[in-house]
């Protein structure tokens, strides 16, 4: 199986952190080399491992943000 490589080109949050270290975050990631993607997945303390997430194109980002804003409001 082909080794999954990974550069973070852009932190942008950590969303929440485990008791046992692990982060969830929120980052711009270019995986196996292609163009950058934003993505949200948790990691090991030392990035060593990560683990399932979700990664969005800039469209699909703003749309959930979009979302999340009119989700937001009707909260308030």
């Amino acid at each position: 199986m082909k080794e999954i490589q990974y550069e973070i080109v852009k932190e942008i949050a950590v969303l929440s952190k485990s008791d046992s270290g692990y982060t969830k975050e929120f980052n711009l990631i270019s995986w196996n080399g292609k163009e950058p993607k934003y993505d949200i997945r948790s990691f090991s303390p030392n990035r060593e491992k990560c683990g399932k997430g979700i990664t969005l194109t800039a469209d699909e980002a703003a749309a959930l943000l979009r979302a999340l804003q009119k989700e937001m409001d009707k909260e308030d």
